[in-house]
């Protein structure tokens, strides 16, 4: 065994050599003060102009407290300790917050929690109602894809991105909180990036068996709580409490993304099949976030600069047949009698677990298969762009409508369980961040997983409609589809010799970027840009005030 120790010098120096971004924290708190006391209670200043003290504490909306984050043990595959600064978020920023009472909420408690409304927070708000995009009327679509246009141009008035590491975050001098402006949609793919991205151990020694919003428990309460915070920011933006995340059914199988027209997500360019088309004002839209390469060679991270524009190719990944296709309504039905939540291990490995099966890890019926993407995962390896990649992923708006959907399909699982409960639901054992009390990364004020895992309508919002199980007898084949299968297998001997003419066609195709040369069989995604993370690892690190300690087991 070798012992390698890192002074903490040595550390914020590396740490300091390029600016990066640890944090999304209201800028009320991102001062000297706030920084070094690691306490954030601002003031709440009433609409009327009125002080009503630190957390609303003369209105008794709130008080200033000691945070109280669980101690739960890191799942083994996870061997360090105080490495990284999202464990027991958020500590390594803030460990006295504002404290709500009642259903207040925020960080200053200044507003209501979700699914609450009026002056004191005590009477239930009408849920706003998310719809499928194509049933929404041509004035509803342009209004929702306004909606987040100017999301993606508006500065949060509220929050903003640190420029350091938390070492470092006063700057050489200490005297200079390094923070920054971030839009409100920029913003909301930080948030993703952040909690997917790797451990920075040092210059191009990344670990990347992490990821506090996938491949566990958390995936559906954690990319609920995200859409929660993007829908109340455009609510907040707009000046209108009944703005909804529409959603995309992307289960209707076939080749052809739907949603992908100029009045709704954006349709493809004319020119260039995998950009989108100038009719879109996405098209304009720059990407954040993209170089997780980049970021770990130079141990940095994503400080919110543009990165290039959004690009899709929806069925184009002539490589990969298997994702070239939509899943069916049928595979979330299937997905839906799952009568468990999720199964231990709690990973991407995890068989006959609803969770594991929506994300797309499990065959649709539960069975795992690692050769498998299904459902959530083949949505967006189906798309074959920007939407793909898991770290950079939200940048496309279609992730939005996508996630939404992935919701639905979760809301109607709690409806068709007859439960809220949250057993089969980890106290401990599961990855990092992905047990019943964690807070989850990087929201605040703090959010527990537990926090979300209930109806949708009981934290303000409903679905138009809902996705259903497959039916008890549906393996019973009708006479129509026996008839079917008969067209079908005669059908299946004229289609064999159309394929194989039409695969010497294509691949003349592929080699010459597609027909007219415009690459519109380009495949933009490796097979490597889907897998799974492994958690396995040979290394142990244990972190202290003082000094970072690595201890590498060698064979």
């Amino acid at each position: 065994m070798c012992t390698l120790v890192v002074s903490i010098m040595t550390l914020v120096a590396v740490l300091q050599s390029s600016p990066a971004v640890f944090g999304q924290f209201p800028r009320a708190c991102m001062t000297v003060d706030g920084i070094l006391s690691k306490e954030c209670c601002p003031e709440l200043i009433s609409p009327d102009g009125q002080n009503l003290g630190v957390c609303g504490q003369t209105a008794s909306r709130g008080s200033c407290q000691d945070l109280t984050v669980p101690d739960i043990p890191h799942n083994p595959e996870y061997p360090f300790t105080n490495v990284d600064d999202r464990e027991r978020w958020p500590n390594k920023f803030f460990n006295r917050t504002c404290v709500c009472e009642g259903n207040f909420w925020g960080y200053n408690c200044g507003e209501c929690r979700y699914g609450w409304a009026g002056e004191s927070c005590d009477q239930p708000a009408p849920p706003v109602l998310r719809k499928n995009i194509k049933n929404c009327t041509v004035e509803e679509r342009r209004r929702f894809v306004d909606a987040l246009d100017q999301a993606k141009r508006t500065v949060h008035p509220d929050y903003i991105i640190c420029k350091e590491h938390w070492l470092g975050l006063l700057g050489p001098n200490g005297t200079e909180p390094q923070v920054g402006n971030v839009t409100i949609y920029n913003l909301f793919v930080w948030m993703h990036y952040y909690a997917v991205r790797d451990t920075l151990l040092g210059p191009g020694q990344p670990f990347k068996a992490i990821d506090f919003a996938h491949e566990g428990p958390a995936y559906n309460t954690w990319h609920r709580m995200h859409l929660l915070w993007l829908e109340r920011e455009i609510q907040k933006m707009l000046g209108d409490e009944t703005f909804a995340l529409h959603y995309w059914d992307w289960a209707v199988g076939g080749s052809e993304c739907d949603v992908c027209t100029d009045d709704m997500m954006g349709a493809r360019h004319p020119l260039n099949p995998t950009a989108l088309s100038p009719g879109s004002p996405f098209s304009r839209w720059q990407s954040v976030c993209m170089s997780l390469d980049d970021y770990n060679r130079l141990v940095t991270l994503c400080n919110g600069t543009d990165e290039g524009p959004i690009f899709r190719n929806p069925g184009g990944n002539v490589d990969r047949p298997a994702v070239r296709v939509l899943p069916r309504g049928r595979d979330v039905g299937r997905c839906l009698d799952l009568p468990l939540y999720d199964n231990a291990n709690w990973t991407e490995t995890a068989e006959r677990s609803f969770r594991n099966t929506l994300e797309g890890f499990d065959h649709p019926d539960g069975e795992y298969d690692p050769s498998i993407r299904s459902l959530h995962n083949l949505a967006h390896l189906f798309l074959n762009g920007t939407a793909s990649i898991t770290h950079a992923s939200a940048n496309d708006p279609i992730f939005a409508l996508l996630h939404s959907y992935s919701d639905a399909i979760f809301d109607a699982w709690l409806l068709l369980q007859n439960t809220s409960s949250l057993v089969n639901y980890p106290e401990e054992g599961a990855p990092i961040g992905h047990n019943l009390n964690n807070t989850m990364v990087p929201f605040f004020p703090v959010v527990r997983n537990a926090d979300v895992f209930q109806f949708s309508q009981d934290i303000g919002y409903a679905f138009d409609a809902l996705p259903e199980s497959v039916p008890e007898d549906s393996s019973q084949l009708t006479s129509f589809e026996i008839f079917a299968m008969g067209v079908g297998a005669f059908m299946g001997c004229v289609v064999s010799v159309l394929v194989a003419f039409g695969i010497a066609r294509r691949l003349s195709a592929k080699r010459r970027g597609g027909p007219d040369g415009k690459g519109v069989y380009q495949p933009l995604l490796k097979e490597e840009d889907d897998k799974g993370r492994r958690y396995t690892v040979e290394t142990a690190v244990t972190f202290t005030d003082n000094e970072v300690i690595c201890k590498v087991d060698k064979e």
